[in-house]
Formats: structure tokens, C-alpha cells, sequence
């Protein structure tokens, strides 16, 4: 039976929603206008994918090999969507939330079983929000803005897979140089980090309890280390680092590795007075799909991602009037 994750509400999302109008819907900036576009021509194809019985294992082996976030999906013979994969779903079942039930009580808290038994259907959304190839990209960012979501899958009349947006798409099909907005102005305030000596255990429970993605990691004074992010986790155990350093088959072996083995000591800063439209170029130049935000004595008071860096190119601020 499919079984979706328990939505924690976050604390990230006040920018997104003080620029909706009162009926709840956003309110585009002439950017959007002025950058006109079908679902068929700004998919990404071709569409990496997974099937219901696909195993644990290789939804999170096809996520690290194409180092993506999301998995479509699919019926193995029509292509029919029959649901999305995201890597927030697998830091659930990983330990992170109330998925992990399935390891502990189907599996025995067995690394081996829970991995290569258990498959994509017990954890998939079955519901996904999705855009039919004719929408065009206000349509698209609408869905996007309104569900909060930052990826949509593209589909044809039948129902079958024809390509996906994502939100990193987007901002590149929008981004400007000078975008007339501050990054001080969308980033989010209050920073969820974790502490260098905490596990990955630790990192997968605090990202499913606030609806982060990404945590940085930070020493017992503070000072930045760097960064933790979903993927990291889903690396972690599709490129099987995992069993290199496990000694037993005990899941909560896994989860006792240091959150430092599994993060990034690499991560790019920007300034809260900088333009949003130079926020996007570094991320972009970076590979990266998100930015702390230090000021001037390098005291970080925020963090900056790509969804905060679309609703600034998409939708009208509200000192813009």
C-alpha cells in the first residue's frame, strides 16, 4: 500500500506566502510576460525514472548517479505516471520521519532487507502535482508556488511521462543580471543548523521536522563548517559508502555515521545586500541551490535557495507595488 510522509510544516515559507494575493494566488511579476513558455519546450528530457517495485536501493542508486532529487514514477510498459520519488521521501524512510517504521517493524531494522525488500511504492507520492505539455509557464509557477513544490512532472493527454520542470530550471529561463531585489528580502531568518559532532541520523530527523532540505553544520561555537543536504544523505547510501562503513546489518549503524562523513565542507556565502539576480548567478556558476547569507563580520543571519530566488523573479514584491 502507498504511503505518503507526514508534511511538517516549515518555517521557511512566509516569503513564498505574503506574495499571494488574498484569493491565494501569486501575483507575477512582468518578468514572466516578458519570458513566455509551453511545458513542452522548457521540460528537461530525457526523464529519469523508477517503477513501483523498483527497489529502495535503486531508486537511491539512480538518484546518486544522476545526481537529481526526484524520480518519476512510471508504469514500466505504458509510461503512465503513477507517482514522484523525492529525496525528502527516502530521508523519511531513512530515518528522518515516520517511513522509518517500515525498517524498523516489516524489516527488523535490517540495513540489507530495508534496502534491497522494501520498494518505491511504500514511499512514493501517489498524487503528484502535475502540468499537462499545453500549460504554459505561468500556469506552471503557479502550481509551483502555490503547493510549494520545486519539481512538476510534464505529461500528455493519456497521462504518460513527457518531460520535468524544476525549479532550478526555471530561475535559469529567468534569471537577470539585476533583478531589483535584495537578498535580505526573501531569505529565510531563522537558520536550523546542526552541530558537527551530531550523526546523519540526527541531520535526516531535523530535515523532516522543519521541511529542510539542507542544514548547515556548525562547531560548538557556531562557526560554520558547511553544509548537510538531502542528496548527501541519498548519496550516502545510493553510491553504498554505506556499507563500507557499517560493520553489522543493523540500520542504526548507518545512522550513528558522523553528519561530517556524510556533508560538504564546501559552501558559498553571499551578502544580505546583494541583488537577488547575483544570488542566482553564483548559484548557478556554483552548482549549488543555495547560499548562506553572512554580513560583514561573517555572523550568518540567513540562508538563500533557489525556490526563495524563483519568487523573486516570478512574483511582484510587495514594495513593488
Amino acid at each position: 500500500m502507498s504511503r505518503r510522509p507526514i508534511l511538517h510544516p516549515s518555517i521557511r515559507r512566509p516569503e513564498g506566502i505574503r506574495w499571494l494575493r488574498s484569493d491565494g494566488k501569486p501575483n507575477f511579476s512582468d518578468r514572466i510576460h516578458r519570458r513566455p513558455g509551453e511545458a513542452k519546450i522548457l521540460a528537461k528530457r530525457p526523464v529519469y525514472t523508477v517503477t513501483k517495485s523498483s527497489t529502495i536501493l535503486h531508486a537511491l542508486e539512480e538518484m546518486t548517479r544522476h545526481n537529481i532529487r526526484s524520480l518519476p514514477v512510471v508504469h514500466p510498459s505504458s509510461y503512465t505516471l503513477e507517482g514522484i520519488l523525492t529525496a525528502m521521501d527516502l530521508v523519511n524512510y531513512l530515518g528522518g520521519g515516520e517511513l522509518y517504521n517500515i525498517v524498523s517493524r516489516r524489516h527488523g531494522g535490517s540495513l540489507y532487507s530495508s534496502l534491497l525488500k522494501e520498494v518505491v511504492s511504500s514511499i512514493m507520492n501517489p498524487n503528484p502535482i502535475t502540468a499537462l505539455v499545453t500549460e504554459n509557464l505561468k500556469e506552471i509557477l503557479e502550481k509551483m508556488i502555490v503547493n510549494s513544490i520545486g519539481v512538476i512532472p510534464i505529461v500528455l493527454e493519456d497521462g504518460s511521462l513527457w518531460g520535468i520542470i524544476t525549479e532550478h530550471d526555471i530561475v535559469r529561463h529567468l534569471m537577470e543580471k539585476t533583478v531589483g531585489v535584495r537578498v535580505s528580502d526573501v531569505m529565510s531568518r531563522n537558520v536550523i543548523t546542526i552541530r558537527d559532532d551530531s550523526t546523519i541520523g540526527e541531520a535526516a530527523k531535523t530535515m523532516i521536522k522543519y521541511g529542510f532540505r539542507r542544514l548547515p553544520i556548525v562547531d560548538k561555537d557556531g562557526r560554520l563548517w558547511g553544509m548537510i543536504t538531502a542528496k548527501d544523505i541519498v548519496r550516502f547510501f545510493g553510491s553504498h559508502d554505506v556499507f563500507r562503513y557499517v560493520e553489522s546489518d543493523r540500520f542504526e549503524e548507518a545512522l550513528e555515521a558522523p553528519v561530517k562523513l556524510v556533508g560538504q565542507a564546501k559552501y558559498y556565502t553571499i551578502s544580505p545586500s546583494a541583488d537577488v539576480g547575483d544570488a542566482a548567478t553564483k548559484m548557478m556558476e556554483n552548482g549549488v541551490s543555495s547560499l548562506v547569507v553572512v554580513d560583514e563580520s561573517g555572523k550568518v543571519v540567513g540562508i538563500i535557495t533557489e525556490r526563495d530566488v524563483l519568487y523573486a523573479l516570478a512574483v511582484q514584491h510587495p514594495k513593488e507595488g
